[in-house]
């Protein structure tokens, strides 16, 4: 009898330990993204502003996005903003509420403070969901859906003010990129007119 209470006990406690809390399952998908050389990722955004499919490219802070309507670029200070439309860019130097808004892959800087997280399972993933504590953020709710096995993001949902934003993405590759991608050439655009909003 002591035996299998002592096998139950063991039972209990290992799959205690193997629990996944939501910090833990962040942690594991922000080392996908938060790697030395970069990444690369495909998405498709649905939301208030529109839809659009793009390419991003991430390395820390940095981060370099494409759509067919606009290009970002940011270097971990400035941002340029190329519209197609207007043949214009805008340069700033954006807050961390505004870069919330920009990059869906800043939540792998959001969760460490400032909000509260639940976890779900759903079948082949998980389902971070995340809630402002605050009211100095610019988003209040995300709900980050990643996978099980590779513990890769493939879907961040962000509400800002009343308006929800869906990112899915489609691929996420590890690669080599030159910190030169995440800074405007204006050699590149010669026609754009620049607007230095700084």
């Amino acid at each position: 009898m002591k035996k299998i209470c002592f096998l139950i006990m063991a039972a209990l406690l290992s799959t205690a330990s193997m629990a996944q809390t939501a910090k833990s399952v962040l942690d594991k998908a922000a080392a996908h993204i938060t790697v030395k050389e970069g990444v690369k990722a495909g998405f498709k955004m649905k939301g208030g502003i529109g839809n659009a499919n793009g390419t991003i490219y991430i390395k820390g802070k940095k981060f370099h996005a494409t759509t067919p309507k606009a290009t970002v670029w940011f270097d971990g200070k400035t941002m340029w903003t190329y519209l197609k439309a207007n043949d214009e860019v805008n340069i700033s130097n954006p807050t961390e509420a505004q870069l919330q808004a920009i990059n869906p892959y800043n939540f792998i800087n959001l969760y460490k403070s400032g909000y509260a997280s639940t976890l779900n399972n759903t079948g082949g993933a998980y389902v971070v969901h995340l809630t402002s504590t605050g009211n100095d953020q610019k988003i209040k709710e995300l709900f980050i859906t990643i996978d099980k096995t590779s513990y890769q993001p493939k879907q961040v949902k962000l509400l800002q003010g009343k308006t929800w934003t869906i990112f899915d993405i489609i691929e996420l590759t590890k690669t080599k990129i030159a910190d030169s991608q995440f800074r405007f050439n204006a050699k590149d655009f010669p026609q754009a007119e620049v607007i230095d909003l700084r």
